[in-house]
C-alpha cells in the first residue's frame, strides 16, 4: 500500500461515537437464551486469542498473579478502552477453567477458557499447523484435520459468546486476528446490534493458496460477519474480495461486499488496508536513556568492537527467512566482500510453538548452520555469528537496534513485521541502514530501506555490501526519511483510524 492510500484510509472521526439506541433495541432474543447471564457491561470489547496479561504466579490465597504483556496493540488501545469502559477477551495462556473476570491497568479483562485438548487442537492445530503456513504462502504444507477445525469453531463460538455477554447495547466489538476467524458472524447472530470490526494481523493469501483449505467458505463467512475487515496491506484486502468472490458467489465492488440477510435485504461489509504501527515516541524516549545508550556501546565492545554490527531480530518461525540470512552471510564471509574480523551478525531468534515439529526442525536446522559458519570462519576468541535463542526485554532490544549498524529484516512472508520500525524508531541519531524484505508489509511504508527479495541470495548480498559501504550522510538521509513516517503513524493513529472508521459503521 502507497503512503497516500494509507493517509487517506479513514476520513472519519477518530473517536468512538456513543452508542446507537436505535441499534441498541434490535438486541436480537438470541442472546437471551444463552445458558449465562448477559452483563452488558463495556461499549468497547477487544476479543483476542491471549488476554494482554501473563499469568506469573498464584497468590496466597490461590488467585492467579498477573503482569502486563509488552505489546503495542494493548498501549494502543488503552486511552480509549479506558475512556469508554472497555473490556478485553482473550485466552489467560494457561489450560484449564477461565476464572471470573478482573480488571488490570484500568481494563477489564475477560478470562475465555481452553481446555488442554483445545490448546492441542485449536491453537497448535488448525491455528498454528494449519493456517499460520497457509496465510503465508504455503513456506511449510499446511495440515487438515477436520477434528482440528471441528476444535477452531467451538472455540471461536465460545469466544463470541462471552463477547455477547459482556458488550452493552450498541457497542464495538473489535476481533483480533486469524486464531478466531468465525467470531464476527457468531457474535452477529446473538448481538446484531453491534458495531463488529476484524484484523487480520498475517497476510491474507491469493485465492490459489486459500482454496486448499477445505473450510474456506466457512472462513469467508465468519469474517463477513464484521462491518469493518482491516488487513495490513492493499494486496492482502484484494486477495480477500477475491476469496469472497471465489468462495461466496458475492458481489465485491471497490471495497465492499454486499452480503445477503434474507428476504431480497443486503449488509455491505467493508474491507481496507490499516497498517499496524508501534508506540514510536515511547520507544525513541527509552533508546533515549542513558542506561540504554550504555548497554548499546557494551554490547559493541563484548562483541569485539567490530567494524560493523549487523543484527536480526525475530521469533525463530520459518516465515522469517533465518536461514536464507545465514546463507547470505556465510556467502559474503566465503567471498571476502566481509571479513570475520572486523564484522558481526547478531541473530536473537526468539523461542516459539517449540511442540511443533517445523519449529523444532527448524531449530536444530539454524543451530547447525551457526555452527558450521563460526567452525569455518571463526578465531579465537571472535565468532562471525552470535545466536542468541532467548527473548529480551524491550531495554536490551532498544540497547541492541542502537548498537547494530545494519538491520536485517529479511522474512519470506509477513504481515507488517515491527521490529523494522522498532529500529527505525530506536535510531535518534539517524544512522544506521535498514534491510527489509519486499514480502513484508512493512516494505509499503519504509520505502527509504533497502528493500530486498529474500529469496535472491546474491540480491541480498549486493544490498547489505552496499548497507555497510553507505556513506554517512546517505544513511542519515535515509533514515530521517524513515523516522518521519514511523513518527507520523503510530500506533495509536492505527488504533484511532480502524476505530474510527468502525465508528462511521465502515464507511470512508
Amino acid at each position: 500500500m502507497n503512503a497516500a492510500h494509507s493517509d487517506a484510509a479513514v476520513e472519519t472521526d477518530d473517536r468512538l461515537a456513543p452508542p446507537d439506541p436505535t441499534r441498541a433495541a434490535a438486541i436480537d432474543t438470541a442472546t437471551n437464551d444463552m445458558s449465562t447471564t448477559h452483563t452488558a457491561t463495556s461499549d468497547l470489547l477487544v476479543v483476542a486469542n491471549r488476554l494482554p496479561v501473563d499469568r506469573t504466579g498464584t497468590a496466597a490465597d490461590g488467585t492467579p498473579i498477573y503482569e502486563r504483556s509488552p505489546g503495542g496493540l494493548v498501549a494502543a488501545l488503552e486511552p480509549v478502552m479506558r475512556a469508554t469502559g472497555g473490556a478485553w477477551v482473550g485466552w489467560p495462556g494457561v489450560a484449564g477453567d477461565a476464572g471470573a473476570p478482573f480488571e488490570s491497568g484500568g481494563i477489564q479483562l475477560v478470562p475465555v477458557g481452553l481446555s488442554a485438548e483445545e490448546v492441542t487442537r485449536f491453537y497448535e492445530g488448525f491455528s498454528n499447523a494449519t493456517l499460520w503456513p497457509l496465510y503465508h504462502d504455503v513456506i511449510v504444507q499446511p495440515i487438515f484435520h477436520r477434528s482440528w477445525f471441528d476444535a477452531y469453531e467451538a472455540v471461536n463460538r465460545r469466544f463470541a459468546e462471552v463477547a455477547a455477554r459482556h458488550a452493552a447495547p450498541g457497542a464495538s466489538v473489535w476481533v483480533q486476528d486469524y486464531q478466531l476467524q468465525l467470531v464476527p458472524a457468531r457474535l452477529r447472530e446473538l448481538r446484531p446490534d453491534l458495531r463488529i470490526g476484524f484484523f487480520n494481523h498475517i497476510p491474507f493469501p491469493g485465492y490459489e493458496i486459500f482454496s486448499q483449505l477445505p473450510w474456506r467458505r466457512q472462513i469467508v463467512e465468519g469474517i463477513l460477519g464484521a462491518d469493518l475487515v482491516g488487513f495490513q496491506r492493499q494486496s492482502d484486502t484484494t486477495n480477500f474480495l477475491r476469496a469472497c468472490r471465489r468462495a461466496t458467489r458475492l458481489t465485491t465492488r471497490s471495497q465492499r461486499i454486499a452480503v445477503p440477510t434474507g428476504e431480497g435485504a443486503t449488509r455491505v461489509v467493508r474491507a481496507a488496508p490499516f497498517p499496524i504501527s508501534i508506540d514510536s515516541a515511547g520507544f525513541e524516549a527509552l533508546a533515549r536513556t542513558p542506561e540504554v545508550a550504555a548497554r548499546a556501546r557494551r554490547i559493541r565492545s563484548d562483541l569485539g568492537d567490530p567494524a560493523t554490527v549487523l543484527l536480526g531480530v525475530d521469533r525463530l518461525d520459518y516465515t522469517k527467512g533465518i536461514l536464507e540470512r545465514l546463507k547470505m552471510f556465510e556467502e559474503l564471509l566465503e567471498d571476502g566482500q566481509v571479513s570475520a574480523s572486523d564484522t558481526v551478525l547478531v541473530q536473537v531468534a526468539s523461542p516459539s510453538r517449540e511442540r511443533v515439529e517445523a519449529y523444532r526442525a527448524l531449530r536444530n536446522d539454524v543451530e547447525v548452520t551457526v555452527g558450521r559458519i563460526n567452525g569455518d570462519h571463526g578465531v579465537v576468541g571472535r565468532a562471525p555469528v552470535h545466536y542468541l535463542h532467548q527473548s529480551f526485554d524491550r531495554a536490551e532490544m532498544a540497547a541492541l537496534y542502537l548498537a547494530a549498524d545494519v538491520m536485517l529484516v529479511t522474512a519470506l512472508r509477513d504481515g507488517m513485521n515491527l521490529v523494522a520500525k522498532e529500529y527505525v524508531a530506536a535510531r535518534h541519531d539517524e544512522d544506521g541502514v535498514l534491510v527489509l524484505s519486499e514480502f513484508a508489509g512493512a516494505a509499503d511504508e519504509l520505502t527509504q530501506a533497502l528493500l530486498v527479495n529474500p529469496h535472491d541470495i546474491d540480491g541480498m548480498k549486493e544490498q547489505v555490501v552496499d548497507a555497510v559501504r553507505m556513506s554517512p550522510s546517505q544513511r542519515r538521509r535515509r533514515m530521517r526519511a524513515l523516522r518521519r513516517r514511523v513518527a507520523a503513524h503510530d500506533v495509536g493513529r492505527w488504533a484511532q483510524s480502524f476505530l474510527g472508521a468502525l465508528a462511521g459503521g465502515g464507511h470512508d
